[in-house]
């Protein structure tokens, strides 16, 4: 039963004017305006070698880890950063201090 309110004659030659304006402005690109587009890219699907010193040495510098901060900075997904640190964690590399189900945050063990 309801619906729009019929418009007045100088609101509908508003629209109109407000319509042939927009079919101009594609023609007019606006620079500098909005955020710039970051690159995607893949991210890894196979983890990186436990053992390897560089992935050691990069972990050992990070403060508190979580999967979200090594996936982010090694281009990881988020399973995949998570069964590393897992693994990290078995090889004595990171010890878990807190967190839940969700989310674990690691440390470096102590050298």
């Amino acid at each position: 039963m309801g619906g729009a309110k019929k418009k007045s004659m100088a609101q509908m030659e508003k629209t109109q004017g407000g319509q042939d304006k927009k079919e101009e402005a594609p023609q007019q690109q606006k620079k500098g305006k909005g955020k710039p587009i970051a690159e995607k890219r893949p991210r890894g699907l196979a983890a990186p070698d436990a053992s390897d010193p560089k992935l050691v040495s990069e972990v050992q510098k990070m403060g508190a880890i979580t999967p979200f901060a090594l996936a982010t900075q090694l281009n990881l997904r988020l399973s995949v950063a998570k069964d590393l640190l897992e693994d990290l964690e078995r090889r004595r590399v990171v010890r878990l201090v807190g967190g839940n189900a969700r989310i674990r945050i690691y440390q470096p063990a102590a050298a």
